[in-house]
């Protein structure tokens, strides 16, 4: 029996969907997201109309549910904790070692989610030769796969999150100079934004097999990125509006940036709240 033909889909040098045409008729379809988030492939027999879900192992479905539980309850309670932060800052006593310390705590949150996002992608079932089914290698609590646009999404989101920790506690020092202030807490603010935008974007590719982002409303998936982009977006609004100016000392506009911080963690919390049933 001849070898199935072949067919790859992504991003750059980037594959995110492969598609296998059976010698005695019918197709499977691999798609990075569903295979390590629900653990299927997508199944055509020969005269089927409709297809069907192939899964991987009982072993690999539960390593993908806890996990899924454990980052996904992270980004709720890492969102609640920095948009709680926010309104301490923007409603409180402006005490700044108050919401410093709410972030701090969310920002422990955070790198957890990030963290498990990138176990998430190294514990995932892989396809076999010829897309038959799934395989489950054995468990790995880190691994360099940079030609993985699953891994690197994920990769730059974990990153981003240790970013902001330097962020956070940087934000504890007391008596710093506008320029300090800028150079400590206001640079790895950016830096972290910016990685947090770069990891959404790659999700976007994989979730869009393609560089551009896409509309997909129907997928849960592309929900789950769109709105944490839209997090991410916001997180990148705050930041700009915290830059203190040198002239006079004070934020560009702490309103916007209290804001901003609010609406994009509760973006994320929201994400996470979506990522949820995006289970096996």
């Amino acid at each position: 029996m001849g070898q199935p033909e072949q067919r790859a889909e992504g991003a750059g040098p980037f594959t995110t969907r492969r598609l296998w045409h059976r010698p005695e008729g019918g197709t499977v379809v691999w798609e990075s997201r569903p295979a390590r988030r629900r653990g299927v492939l997508s199944v055509r027999g020969p005269g089927d109309t409709v297809a069907r879900s192939a899964r991987a192992d009982d072993e690999a479905l539960g390593r993908l549910r806890r996990l899924n539980a454990v980052a996904s309850a992270a980004f709720v309670v890492g969102g609640g904790l920095f948009a709680l932060g926010a309104a301490v800052a923007q409603f409180g006593s402006g005490e700044a070692v108050a919401s410093a310390s709410v972030y701090f705590a969310g920002g422990l949150f955070f790198n957890l989610g990030g963290y498990t996002s990138l176990l998430q992608v190294l514990n995932a079932p892989r396809h076999s030769p010829g897309g038959a089914r799934l395989v489950t290698a054995g468990w790995r609590w880190w691994g360099y796969e940079p030609m993985r646009l699953d891994w690197l999404s994920a990769f730059v989101l974990f990153a981003g999150t240790l970013v902001f920790g330097v962020n956070l506690l940087d934000s504890f020092l007391q008596g710093l100079t506008t320029q300090q202030l800028n150079r400590l807490v206001w640079t790895p603010d950016v830096v972290g934004c910016v990685l947090f935008l770069v990891s959404g974007h790659l999700a976007f590719a994989e979730v869009c097999h393609r560089p551009r982002p896409c509309l997909r409303s129907r997928s849960l998936g592309w929900w789950v990125v769109a709105v944490n982009q839209l997090g991410s977006v916001l997180f990148m609004v705050s930041a700009l509006a915290a830059f203190t100016r040198p002239a006079t000392g004070s934020l560009i506009n702490s309103g916007i940036a209290n804001w901003g911080t609010l609406c994009g963690a509760l973006c994320f919390s929201a994400g996470g709240v979506l990522q949820a049933f995006e289970r096996p």
